[in-house]
């Protein structure tokens, strides 16, 4: 990144903070100062998160950028969406969608101890337990076992694709299968959200496809493999009745995706 570049995101940052963060200026003040934690104020919800740049992202991802499209991909769902949320993170996927949809039903799964002591924080300190079912698992084709890179509470680098890297821990943690995952959601699955840093190859192509036949949205970031590649993934889906509604790649190999098994007017 250059210097010019640099400078461009910072400002862009700032922005963000101070428009979207009802505790922008504070936010701010205690990212220059090193405190060890920040709190994100945000239409009544207060997102607890460490205090270091990888951890940071989702939650403007989230709030800030609508990554995930919401306001466009989540029309026509019903009021009581069912919802599975694979790489869950320190919740704000999870917490923002039962902000636009009080009466959803949500189970999110995140395997990393450390970040997924942040889930547990931010749901129940939002008083959304009994909204949230918070799941510290991976999700995979069988129930078992994980072994994944561990590189800090909240970091986007914990999970399989960073196994080996320098400065990670090798970890083992318990995983749930995607069946499991479905029957945990009463057997109903409206939107699946999927970010699991190079484990969605297994969880989906290794998946029963009669799983899939009666999931309206699903949207996942998918990552590099030498034994994948996203086309794989998209037969599958389409194969089980969801259309790619929406590619976004960011990169070799990596990208984000949206498939529906509803129609769906053009994304803005």
């Amino acid at each position: 990144m250059t210097v010019l570049d640099r400078a461009t995101w910072v400002a862009r940052r700032t922005r963000q903070t101070v428009s979207v963060f009802d505790n922008g200026w504070t936010v701010l003040r205690h990212m220059a100062t090193g405190a060890d934690e920040l709190a994100f104020e945000v239409d009544g919800l207060t997102i607890h998160c460490p205090n270091a740049p990888g951890a940071r992202v989702p939650v403007y991802e989230v709030f800030a950028e609508d990554e995930y499209s919401l306001d466009w991909f989540a029309q026509g769902l019903p009021d009581d969406v069912h919802v599975v949320d694979i790489g869950a993170h320190i919740g704000c996927f999870s917490t923002d969608l039962v902000r636009r949809f009080p009466g959803a039903s949500v189970h999110s799964y995140e395997p990393t101890p450390s970040t997924g002591a942040y889930t547990v924080r931010n749901v129940e300190s939002n008083r959304l337990g009994d909204r949230i079912t918070v799941h510290r698992a991976a999700v995979g084709a069988r129930a078992g076992t994980l072994v994944m890179a561990d590189n800090g509470p909240g970091s986007g680098h914990n999970g399989v694709l960073h196994l080996g890297e320098s400065g990670a821990t090798e970890i083992e943690v318990a995983c749930e299968s995607i069946a499991d995952a479905f029957a945990a959601s009463g057997g109903r699955v409206d939107l699946i959200k999927m970010d699991a840093e190079g484990a969605e190859y297994g969880i989906v192509l290794e998946s029963d496809p009669a799983l899939w036949s009666g999931v309206r949205r699903v949207v996942m970031e998918y990552h590099h493999s030498d034994d994948h590649d996203f086309g794989e993934l998209r037969t599958f889906l389409e194969a089980a009745g969801l259309a790619l509604v929406r590619h976004e790649t960011g990169g070799p190999g990596f990208g984000l995706a949206w498939f529906s098994r509803d129609p769906l007017p053009a994304a803005g």
